[in-house]
């Protein structure tokens, strides 16, 4: 079994980039995806260099959260209302008009753009809530990653469980990066895949370190009266060390 676990939502807040940096400095995850729209990009970027870790992040591409950074996609409120992302899309995905193609080219460009304009090598590519795993989304990110330079990117979800059972429906093989070129682990799964003892092979796990109420650095779950919640990121150092 080899591992790669990546902490997500990198520059989303200040909690969880926080948290993020403190993991990688502990050695408990491998590399970041930054989220170029999040409200605390600009000290996130600032945190990456005093830490050292520039070289260790990638892309986390958003359509569903936060303010978008271009203006036309603010025109499709399947993706935007009130000149902020939601969730409508991903819940019912369908395809897109060429208008549409167009301004989803454009943020997504944008994203990765802006983490590159910072100073940042952006190493690979994942997103929020799966969105390049979706049918009429990823042809649109496998473009957008071509032209920046981006090769390696993140598979949909590969350990089938009953807690979090492997969505197939309107989504893209996993076999569509490869043969696109793009370079990928041979599964992915989430940290209670790991905990679970099903995983195999050259693996990426995704993780969202945050910080609970008490101040302890968790992988986040949940939330619970505004805290997140989740159980202690050590867990899986003491997994990777066994």
């Amino acid at each position: 079994m080899r591992l790669f676990i990546n902490g997500d939502d990198y520059g989303m807040n200040r909690s969880c980039s926080c948290a993020i940096a403190e993991a990688l400095g502990r050695g408990l995850i491998d590399g970041t995806t930054m989220m170029a729209n999040g409200e605390y990009f600009d000290e996130a970027v600032k945190l990456s260099f005093e830490c050292g870790f520039q070289g260790k992040i990638g892309v986390h591409f958003n359509l569903t959260e936060g303010r978008p950074l271009t203006k036309e996609i603010t025109k499709i409120t399947a993706f935007v209302r009130d000149g902020v992302f939601h969730k409508e899309y991903i819940r019912s995905p369908r395809p897109l008009t060429e208008f549409e193609k167009n301004a989803m080219y454009s943020e997504l460009s944008a994203q990765a753009e802006r983490i590159k304009q910072a100073g940042i090598n952006v190493v690979r590519a994942d997103s929020h809530h799966y969105i390049h795993t979706i049918e009429h989304l990823a042809p649109i990110i496998a473009r957008v990653c071509r032209e920046q330079g981006i090769r390696q990117i993140r598979l949909n979800r590969t350990y089938d469980t009953p807690e979090h059972p492997v969505i197939t429906e309107g989504r893209i093989s996993n076999n569509f990066w490869r043969e696109n070129g793009f370079i990928t682990t041979e599964y992915f799964g989430r940290s209670a895949d790991l905990q679970s003892g099903i995983v195999r092979g050259y693996t990426e796990i995704m993780v969202h370190p945050d910080y609970d109420k008490n101040g302890i650095l968790i992988d986040r779950t949940g939330l619970s009266d505004g805290y997140p919640t989740g159980g202690p990121l050590s867990v899986i150092n003491d997994i990777k060390k066994n």
